[in-house]
């Protein structure tokens, strides 16, 4: 095998004449596109505590407490799948496209959510009973109709 020399002596020098391809990250950010999955948001007036992203959260890390009324996410068990998003009802969960702020420790997002339940709807009054006197009731059946027994002949001898 041919090996040329000054291959690496010229990318050295190429690169030392070049922008850097990395971004400084401290000091300048990389833009965020449209379609990056970032974070599970809430919008807790929307929200009506129904259970059906918390039961299908692949990873469990979505927990709905009707009884505080509260909406809780661990971040470090969330895979931004948007499962969540998709089967939301009320479409109050969104994905939004910035990244989580970093943690020191591990801890689950808690969000207050102020809905109040709709008192029950009273039962309709009983309707009366139907009277005797009504048209369907007062039909008398034919011998033979109903209950499959023969007509009476014990009159025609």
């Amino acid at each position: 095998m041919k090996q040329k020399p000054l291959t690496m002596t010229r990318v050295a020098l190429g690169s030392l004449l070049r922008k850097p391809a990395t971004v400084p990250y401290p000091a300048a950010r990389k833009p965020v596109y449209l379609a990056t999955r970032g974070h599970i948001a809430i919008e807790e007036d929307k929200c009506n505590l129904c259970l059906i992203c918390d039961r299908r959260c692949p990873t469990g890390a979505i927990a709905v407490d009707r009884t505080g009324k509260t909406w809780a996410i661990d971040r470090l068990r969330c895979i931004q799948c948007n499962h969540c998003v998709d089967v939301c009802p009320r479409k109050c969960l969104a994905m939004e496209n910035d990244y989580t702020t970093p943690m020191q420790m591990k801890r689950s997002d808690v969000v207050p959510v102020p809905f109040t339940p709709p008192q029950p709807k009273p039962k309709p009054a009983a309707a009366p009973a139907p009277t005797s006197d009504s048209p369907l009731q007062a039909k008398e059946e034919r011998p033979g109709e109903r209950n499959h027994e023969p007509p009476d002949q014990s009159s025609a001898d």
